[in-house]
């Protein structure tokens, strides 16, 4: 009977054990984690906006639209000291970045330089805020429509949504049911 008596008295003790050491190396990794740098690896929030949609302006006209996504790598800490939403931020950023450099020509790909977007957006948003707040921006899209683009794919949205009624000999366009006149 001692015996099964002490046998229970050691499992208690080492179950005991047990937990006490991995409640104490649960708590230093997470202190080790709060006060180590961030990385990409672990640490820091991804955040995605929706699609900014800049008009590129040039001689007073407007040349075509600028359509972006992007990706940012954030500090959770940080973002939750934010009082201003983040997304309201980054779009007049990036406004204000492409606006602001009249040398970036969405026209020709191989003159568009990536790092330069991502670095300017970056720069911009934490001087704006103050403080080292972006770690780094992604890009998971980037298109330019020109004017003309645009101009052509409502055409064709026009034109798909009208039926082609025959009577006789004259054929006469009519819009689609649920589609407004085509002017």
């Amino acid at each position: 009977m001692i015996k099964f008596v002490l046998a229970a008295v050691w499992i208690c003790v080492a179950t005991l054990g047990a937990v006490f050491y991995a409640f104490q190396s649960v708590e230093s990794k997470s202190t080790a984690d709060e006060t180590g740098p961030l990385t990409m690896m672990g640490g820091l929030d991804y955040v995605k906006t929706e699609v900014i949609s800049v008009p590129v302006i040039r001689d007073a006209a407007v040349e075509g639209y600028f359509l972006t996504r992007l990706v940012y790598t954030v500090d959770p800490r940080e973002m939750k000291k934010l009082k201003v939403p983040a997304e309201a931020v980054i779009t007049d950023v990036v406004y204000s970045f492409v606006y602001s450099s009249p040398s970036l020509d969405f026209r020709k790909v191989k003159t568009l330089d990536p790092d330069r977007l991502r670095n300017g957006i970056r720069e911009g948003i934490n001087t704006r805020i103050g403080q080292q707040l972006i770690q780094d921006v992604l890009i998971e899209q980037i298109d330019y429509l020109s004017k003309e683009e645009v101009r052509d794919n409502a055409l064709k949205r026009r034109k798909s949504s009208a039926k082609v009624v025959t009577f006789g000999q004259q054929t006469a366009e009519q819009p689609a049911e649920g589609a407004g006149p085509a002017h």
